[in-house]
Parts: C-alpha cells; sequence; structure tokens
C-alpha cells in the first residue's frame, strides 16, 4: 500500500475539504446573509439585541477559529508570543519647491482664488 494512499491522508484531505467549505466563500456569503438579515430584524425590531450580538459573535469565533486556536496552543505550550510589529513609518512630506523657485508662468490663474474674502483696505 502506498503511503500516500492511506486512509490518514484520506482523513487528512476530507478535513481540509471540509475547512475549506466552512471557511471559504460559501461561508463568507451565509455569514454575509446572516447578518445582514440580522441587522434587518434588529432594524425591525423583530428580534432583541441580545440574539444579534450572539450571531456577530459566533461569525467572529467561526472565521477567527484558527487565530484563536493558535494562541491558545502558543498559550498552554508555553512557546514565546510572536514579536510585536513595529509602528508603520508616515511617508515622507512630498518635495515641493518654494514658491519662489517657481517660475510665474507655471502658476495657473485662477479668477475664484480669495474671492470669499474680504478685502482690506
Amino acid at each position: 500500500m502506498n503511503s500516500d494512499t492511506g486512509p490518514s491522508t484520506v482523513f487528512v484531505h476530507t478535513v481540509q475539504w471540509l475547512q475549506g467549505t466552512l471557511l471559504g466563500s460559501v461561508a463568507t456569503a451565509v455569514a454575509v446573509i446572516a447578518v445582514a438579515s440580522v441587522g434587518l430584524l434588529l432594524f425591525a425590531g423583530r428580534i432583541d439585541m441580545r440574539r444579534g450580538v450572539q450571531v456577530v459573535v459566533g461569525c467572529f469565533i467561526l472565521f477567527g477559529a484558527a487565530s484563536i486556536a493558535t494562541g491558545l496552543m502558543q498559550v498552554s505550550w508555553g512557546e514565546p508570543a510572536p514579536p510585536e510589529m513595529m509602528p508603520a513609518q508616515p511617508p515622507p512630506p512630498p518635495l515641493v519647491p518654494p514658491a519662489s523657485q517657481i517660475p510665474v508662468k507655471a502658476m495657473p490663474y485662477d479668477p475664484y482664488a480669495g474671492a470669499a474674502l474680504p478685502t482690506r483696505s
């Protein structure tokens, strides 16, 4: 018997298919429809807030199950937490030459520039 066709491989492929189905586009569509219909029912006053929150939290748990399980395993096995990511640096300001270096003809004429401001005497 080939090691690639053993019962454990079939089980692994079945679980992967089930995971792909439950966390793929089918589950995403079902979750979107569920949240939308619960929102409409909440808006219409047909269900209470507790049931609506349960549906939304259930969707978070369903789609975050892999991350939740990984975090729980790291805590239980005593593995160090992943390193903290450095905060993103803001982009540098654009390089704009000072107004004295811009040729006068390059500035477009705007007849409405300053039209809303009162004139000084």
